[in-house]
């Protein structure tokens, strides 16, 4: 009986050291692969993932170099392309984008994942903007 109350009193007494996770110290934490869903910097007010660090820097990538090519050639390449539409550099790079959110929100709506061929579709219909439209 006196050992049933000694081993009971020492569970009373652990009892919050291992409520409190010190069981775990000596664990090692399972690696775990690359995830295009894992935000890159967890305690950041934005998810920044993978994916979407990339697209962003896409973006201002093209409006980087859109820029160059205004200071150096200025008036923005003015055209009537296959629409009907007097376009310059930067109308184009807008109706590329807006084409490439379309292309994957109805790709996401109708068939689903995976995700490489609206990613053809959008780059060929971004070559198609820049030199028919």
């Amino acid at each position: 009986m006196q050992r049933l109350s000694i081993t009971l009193a020492a569970l009373l007494l652990a009892a919050p050291v291992w409520a409190q996770g010190w069981g775990n110290v000596a664990k090692k934490e399972e690696e775990k692969g690359f995830s295009w869903t894992d935000p890159l910097w967890p305690e950041f007010w934005m998810a920044w993932t993978p994916a979407t660090f990339l697209l962003f820097c896409g973006i201002f990538s093209a409006m980087a170099i859109i820029t160059v090519l205004e200071i150096r050639r200025p008036g923005g390449d003015e055209r009537r392309g296959v629409l009907g539409l007097t376009t310059t550099r930067g109308d184009r790079l807008f109706i590329s984008l807006l084409g490439t959110a379309y292309i994957f929100l109805a790709w996401l709506g109708i068939v689903g994942q995976p995700l490489w061929w609206p990613l053809a579709i959008s780059i060929a219909w971004a070559v198609f903007c820049f030199r028919k439209v």
